[in-house]
């Protein structure tokens, strides 16, 4: 029995419309801003095809991804790793991964692996780690994203515990 929540038609054709394409997986909108716009997106576990998808939650706001976008492209990736604890950091990657196996709906199909957007060690995208700072996580590396940028006032709805 599937627990996932798919994105209402609406959601669906505004994720898609931010993104520029479709969606080659079934996703639920999880974050939103104020006026209801979505930030933040869980994606099933798997594509439709049945590939693996390492990325559980997934920031779509295009403001907030293209300021994401320029911290990544002003080191901050290497920056906040060496900022934060590396074990906590460690069980950030544990909890993410728990998180997406137990949203898994194909158990038959080969499961994503690693923590935050597929990594298994450090950190590789500071997107993937604010929209896990978004839905409510101890992301150490997604709380220093977010006092770096600006971030609007966001509800979040339908988070896995």
């Amino acid at each position: 029995m599937s627990t996932f929540h798919d994105a209402s038609p609406d959601d669906l054709a505004a994720v898609e419309e931010l993104l520029g394409r479709p969606l080659a997986g079934r996703c639920a909108v999880v974050v939103r801003r104020d006026d209801g716009r979505p930030v933040v997106i869980e994606n099933e576990p798997h594509l439709r095809d049945g590939t693996p998808m390492p990325t559980l939650y997934w920031l779509v706001d295009t403001d907030l991804r293209d300021a994401v976008s320029r911290l990544e492209g002003g080191g901050g990736v290497h920056r906040f790793e060496q900022l934060v604890d590396a074990q906590h950091l460690a069980r950030t990657h544990d909890e993410y991964a728990q998180r997406r196996a137990e949203a898994v709906v194909r158990a038959d199909l080969v499961a994503a692996t690693g923590g935050v957007g597929g990594t298994r060690v450090g950190v590789k995208c500071l997107h993937a780690h604010l929209a896990n700072f978004l839905v409510g996580a101890d992301d150490p590396v997604g709380a220093l994203v977010a006092q770096s940028i600006e971030v609007p006032n966001v509800i979040r709805q339908g988070v896995r515990d």
